[in-house]
């Protein structure tokens, strides 16, 4: 029992100290990149347009482009990752066959987005003559979340009480009433996590766009043109950070990576809240 009580004691003091330093890391981390370019930040930035060789360029164009490439790619995406995730959890039999897409599924996963961007390059980009556009962004964007969305709706979906499938059908529902009334929004938590992870992701994401979308912006924004060129605020600080020849360069880097980590924050809680209150809803209250 002695024994017992002191690996109980020392597992928690383990445990705790391991978020303790989890969360020093973190606010460490954004200490250092809101520290450099939070004091810069200014609406004129937000939503200025870029300089290439001028100091006092701004994001606007670039900041749009993030959220407008993000809802195109959920847009493709959203629609055919939670339809294939909910066919494996109910109405795909346990075969090799769907082994060998579930094994298929964690292999693209864990592709590089690099290699994603390669192939969205030689696909979108050339054999569809797409060129570098917003289009062929939000097409190999949508790539990346395919896997994650496909994975994500299958174990929210598994993770529902086989009592609700049962009793629904009990009752007299069809599958797809079952589906629609019972499991998605007793799976909602689950699938909105899946979704705020995916988002945040494609927030950042650099590779992918860099061969697809491109390094530049149109003239004039928003602009909602699908083919004109789509830089977004990940790839406008990367390419600060290393080519731009403005002479405020660096500090238009430590602001867009401050303004990112910002958008990322508020685009999670933008989500998340909203989410948890409508899940609570459709659950009835519980």
């Amino acid at each position: 029992m002695r024994i017992s009580k002191v690996t109980d004691k020392l597992a928690t003091l383990f445990f705790w100290t391991t978020g303790l330093v989890i969360i020093l890391i973190l606010a460490w981390f954004l200490i250092q990149i809101l520290g450099g370019g939070l004091s810069h930040l200014s609406w004129s930035f937000i939503t200025g347009k870029p300089s290439e060789s001028t100091a006092g360029g701004g994001v606007g164009p670039q900041l749009f482009n993030s959220f407008y490439i993000l809802f195109l790619s959920l847009l493709i995406s959203l629609p055919i990752g939670m339809s294939a995730g909910i066919y494996m959890a109910i109405y795909a039999s346990n075969n090799r066959f769907t082994d060998l897409i579930r094994i298929s599924v964690e292999a693209l996963s864990s592709v590089p987005s690099i290699v994603l961007g390669l192939f969205g390059a030689l696909l979108f980009v050339n054999i569809m003559g797409w060129s570098f556009s917003i289009v062929a962004g939000a097409a190999t964007l949508s790539l990346l979340n395919l896997p994650i969305l496909v994975r994500v709706t299958e174990e929210s979906i598994r993770s529902v009480p086989d009592s609700y499938w049962e009793a629904s059908l009990a009752l007299g529902s069809t599958k797809w009433q079952a589906i629609r009334k019972v499991l998605i929004p007793a799976a909602l938590p689950g699938l909105i996590t899946g979704i705020t992870l995916v988002s945040g992701r494609a927030l950042g994401e650099t590779a992918i766009l860099i061969y697809t979308a491109g390094t530049s912006v149109a003239r004039h924004f928003p602009d909602f043109d699908l083919k004109s060129m789509g830089e977004t605020l990940a790839v406008h600080l990367w390419y600060v950070g290393g080519s731009s020849l403005a002479p405020d360069a660096a500090q238009i880097a430590k602001s867009s990576a401050a303004l990112l980590v910002i958008v990322v924050l508020i685009f999670n809680l933008f989500i998340a809240v909203p989410s948890r209150i409508l899940s609570k809803r459709l659950s009835g209250g519980k």
